[in-house]
C-alpha cells in the first residue's frame, strides 16, 4: 500500500495527504518509543511495548473494534484506546467500513475447524496433510462416526501455536488451492471452546463421555461405571454415541474419570471428562446467533420469563460440526428489515448453500443447509398425528438425515406435539440440530 499516493480526511473532516499521514505516525512513533511493522494485510503497533518484561498478556485480554472509519489511522485511535488503558499491541487492518464502531472481547482462537475430509481418513494422515501448506499446527482433533468406529465423522479440528497461525492458516486454506486427497475442504473458525472458571468446575459431579457405541444403553454404562465402586452413580443420560454420567459425589466422579478414561465399552474405547456446565439457553441461542424468536422458545422448551420453569429437551449437544464461524467478533443478529426495489435493480442468480448461517432465521432452514454441508442428504420430514383428550389433532414429524458417504441412516423425534404442521416441523428441525 503506497500511503504517499493517497489523500485522507482526518477525524476533523480536513484532507491529509499520505506525507502527513506518514509523518503522524512517525511523530506517534517517537512520542510512545512503540515500534510499527505491516505485514499480511495489517499493521501492528507495539506488541511488546518499550520496557515490557514477563511474558504477553494471556488470553482474554483482548478486544475486536470494527468499522473504524477508512480515514483514520493510529495517531487518531491509539489516545484513543489508551484511555482505558496501557496498551500492548494494536493491529490495524487496512480496510474498513465508515460506520459506527463496535467493540467486544476479542476471541484468541487457535483453531480451524475442517470440512469434507475422506472418512477413511486417520488423524495421522489429516495432521500430516495440515503440516504440508500450514505452519504452526499443534495437533488435530478427530471423532470415530457413530456408527463405524473405523471412519472419522468427514471433520477435523486443527489446533494452532497462536492465533495468528492459524489466521494465516485459514487465509492460505480458504481459495480452495488446497485439495488433499483430491477433496475440496470446507475451512473455517471452530467455536471457541466453553469456558468455566475454576471455582464452578470445582463443584462438577458429572462425567462426560464419548465415542460410546450407538448400540450401548444408559443401563450398561451405569453398570459400568458403578463396577469401581458401587452405587455411586446417582444416573445416566446418552445422546447417541455420548452420555453423561451423573454422580452423588464429586469425589467419586473425579476418582471414575481417572479410573474409565479409555475403558473399553462393547467394543468402543471410550474419552472421560469431567463435563463443562452450559447454560441450555443461551448456548442454543448462541448456535442461532440470536435469531430464535419466541414462538420457537417455547417449542424447545426455553424457561417460561412469567413463571422461570425450565422444561428442556436435555443438554444441546454441540453444533460444531459446521455451525461454525458465524461468531466473529462483534456478529450482528441477522437483519430482518425489508428494502424498496427500485427499477434497474440488478439480480444475480445465487444458491442458498453460498450464503452464510445468519440468512437463515429458521431451524428448518439451517438443518438443509447443514445437512448440504456436511454432504448429506436432505433431511426427510414424515408427518403423524395423534388426538388429546379435548379432541384437538396434535402432529409431530420424525426426520430422517441419510449421509451419503457411509449409507447410514438417523431418525430423530421430539418428545412434544404441536397444534400446526409449521410448527411441528421447525420443532422437529431445532430437535435434529440439538442432537447431530
Amino acid at each position: 500500500m503506497h500511503e504517499e499516493n493517497k489523500t485522507a480526511a482526518n477525524g476533523c473532516g480536513k484532507i491529509r495527504s499520505g506525507a502527513q499521514n506518514g509523518a503522524a505516525l512517525l511523530a506517534l512513533m517517537e512520542k510512545t518509543g512503540y515500534s510499527m511493522v505491516q505485514q499480511n494485510g495489517q499493521r501492528k503497533f507495539g506488541g511488546p511495548p518499550p520496557g515490557w518484561e514477563g511474558p504477553p498478556p494471556p488470553r482474554g485480554c483482548e478486544v475486536f473494534v470494527g468499522k473504524i472509519p477508512r480515514d483514520m489511522y493510529e495517531d487518531e485511535l491509539v489516545p484513543v484506546f489508551e484511555r482505558a488503558g496501557k496498551i500492548y499491541e494494536l493491529r490495524l487492518m487496512m480496510e474498513f467500513s465508515g460506520k459506527f464502531i463496535g467493540v467486544c472481547v476479542s476471541l484468541d482462537n487457535c483453531r480451524l475447524f475442517i470440512g469434507a475430509i475422506p472418512k477413511d481418513k486417520k488423524k495421522e494422515e489429516i495432521l500430516n496433510e495440515m503440516k504440508k501448506v500450514t505452519e504452526g499446527v499443534v495437533d488435530v482433533i478427530v471423532y470415530p462416526n457413530a456408527t463405524d468406529k473405523t471412519k472419522n465423522r468427514g471433520f477435523a479440528f486443527v489446533e494452532y501455536e497462536s492465533h495468528r497461525a492459524a489466521a494465516m492458516a485459514r487465509r492460505r486454506l480458504i481459495p480452495g488451492t488446497f485439495q488433499p486427497w483430491g477433496h475440496t475442504i470446507q475451512v473455517d473458525w471452530a467455536d471457541p471452546e466453553k469456558v468455566v472458571d475454576e471455582e464452578t468446575m470445582q463443584r462438577v459431579k458429572v462425567l462426560y463421555v464419548r465415542n460410546l457405541m450407538i448400540s450401548t444403553t444408559e443401563d450398561k454404562i451405569k453398570a459400568e461405571f458403578n463396577k469401581f465402586k458401587p452405587g455411586v452413580v446417582e444416573r445416566v443420560k446418552k445422546l447417541r454415541d455420548y452420555a453423561f454420567v451423573h454422580f452423588f459425589h464429586r469425589e467419586d466422579a473425579v476418582a471414575a474419570m481417572s479410573v474409565m478414561n479409555g475403558k473399553c465399552i462393547d467394543g468402543a474405547s471410550i474419552e472421560v471428562t469431567l463435563a463443562k456446565p452450559v447454560n441450555k439457553e443461551s448456548s442454543w441461542k448462541q448456535h442461532f446467533n440470536g435469531q430464535i424468536s419466541p414462538s420457537s422458545e417455547n417449542l424447545l422448551g426455553f424457561p417460561n420469563k412469567e413463571d422461570g420453569t425450565q422444561k428442556s429437551l436435555g443438554k444441546p449437544a454441540s453444533l460444531s460440526v459446521r455451525l461454525n464461524g458465524q461468531h466473529s467478533p462483534g456478529s450482528p443478529e441477522v437483519e430482518r428489515s425489508t428494502y424498496p426495489f427500485f427499477p434497474g435493480i440488478k439480480l444475480t442468480p445465487i444458491s442458498m448453500y453460498s450464503l452464510k448461517l445468519n440468512h437463515f432465521s429458521s431451524a428448518v432452514m439451517h438443518l438443509d443447509y447443514f445437512c448440504h454441508k456436511n454432504s448429506w442428504a436432505p433431511p426427510e420430514y414424515c408427518l403423524y398425528s395423534t388426538t388429546s383428550q379435548d379432541g384437538k389433532i396434535l402432529l409431530v414429524y420424525r426426520v430422517l438425515i441419510s449421509s451419503i458417504a457411509d449409507d447410514s441412516q438417523s431418525y430423530f423425534m421430539p418428545e412434544k406435539l404441536c397444534t400446526t404442521v409449521e410448527d411441528a416441523k421447525e420443532l422437529a428441525a431445532q430437535f435434529t440440530l440439538l442432537h447431530l
